[in-house]
């Protein structure tokens, strides 16, 4: 007798235009947006998932009303979208900061590795770039009447999504710079093209662009891969980042200018023709960096720019940072192998080895 009057409530709820969450998964919407849920879907602001429609001005009415309703979900149902996601500045008068959450249906398959030749699918949440040009396929716009410091007064969440854009891209994938926050989760963004195929790329875009300096400190990168841009993240201020891969860039990881320190877990980092680029004044530390460069035989004329110039590129001495690494080459295994080209302030150590400066101990 409970279990049904539980029943005959919820489906009350779900005639009555009340969202509910089912199993603790995604939640189940019926026929209209609600303010208890604030889960919006895509498909009703006219979006479609064919891999040929142009959803851009349905993305653009679907944000609105999670500004209007102040903050909430995008959410958007497996499918191949094609389209750019602007995020409107948020600004004065509103009079308080939003959480603006973009969502896919479910955890993209990240599709890299160091050889061979593997198509990429079109299976969960696909945003593919319509555009030859312009930021990136995702990118908050700049505040003109900011509530603080210039930035939008947005949290951005991203999550559980497949960016793309096309081999040797004239666009980013994600650009976060405008943003007073964010969180990037369970995200793959690429250029179509299995990374060890892809094309050096010639227009000096990001995979992913972080809060830049000055933002309101909070930064949070977990299981984000990226491959085949110029630069594969761009490293802002007191960004956190765990489970991150960098794969088939110029530059895999680029740290900018700083007044607060950034901290990795684990990164893996192949491929790239330079692992960590410093670019600004910046203190930093990676608890672990795998990597591995292409060995004998494991580039052609394509992908000749994929070999290894070195592991650590600041020929200015402007990064400060701890770094403990491991060093793979193909068809060799692990090496002992570690190339800096500048980086005096940069502390490395491969695992295993004794903290530099430190003597053996006594007998």
């Amino acid at each position: 007798m409970q279990k049904s009057m539980i029943l005959i409530t919820i489906c009350g709820w779900l005639f009555a235009g009340v969202t509910v969450a089912v199993d603790g998964g995604e939640k189940m919407s019926s026929t209209a947006d609600t303010a208890e849920g604030r889960v919006f879907n895509v498909l009703r602001y006219g979006a479609v998932g064919d891999d040929k429609t142009d959803n851009t001005e349905a993305f653009s009415a679907c944000l609105k009303a999670v500004i209007e309703a102040g903050g909430g979900r995008m959410y958007l149902p497996a499918g191949v979208y094609r389209g750019g996601i602007l995020i409107p500045a948020v600004s004065k008068p509103i009079p308080s900061w939003i959480t603006l959450e973009i969502v896919g249906e479910g955890e993209p398959t990240p599709v890299f590795g160091t050889i061979g030749s593997f198509p990429l699918l079109n299976h969960g949440t696909i945003v593919k770039s319509l555009s030859q040009s312009g930021s990136a396929v995702i990118s908050a716009n700049s505040s003109a009447n900011s509530v603080y410091g210039g930035f939008s007064a947005v949290n951005v969440t991203i999550k559980n999504l497949d960016v793309r854009t096309y081999d040797d891209p004239g666009i980013g994938g994600i650009d976060l710079r405008y943003a007073l926050q964010c969180k990037v989760e369970n995200v793959f963004v690429n250029t179509g093209i299995y990374n060890v195929q892809a094309s050096k790329p010639t227009h000096n875009t990001s995979g992913l662009i972080t809060p830049a300096c000055n933002n309101a400190a909070l930064t949070v990168l977990r299981n984000v891969v990226v491959t085949g841009y110029q630069t594969g993240i761009m490293v802002n201020e007191h960004t956190d980042g765990d489970n991150i891969v960098v794969a088939s860039n110029i530059n895999g990881l680029e740290f900018l200018f700083a007044h607060h320190a950034s901290r990795f877990g684990r990164v893996g980092a192949y491929r790239n023709t330079h692992h960590i680029t410093v670019s600004g004044r910046h203190g930093f530390s990676i608890e672990q960096m795998d990597t591995e460069q292409p060995g004998p035989g494991q580039t052609d004329a394509r992908n000749a720019w994929q070999a290894l110039v070195s592991d650590i590129d600041d020929p200015k001495n402007l990064g400060i940072a701890d770094i403990n690494y491991w060093v793979v080459e193909g068809n060799v295994g692990a090496v002992e192998k570690f190339t800096r080209n500048g980086g005096a302030s940069i502390q490395a150590r491969r695992i295993g080895s004794a903290p530099a400066g430190n003597n053996k101990a006594s007998k």
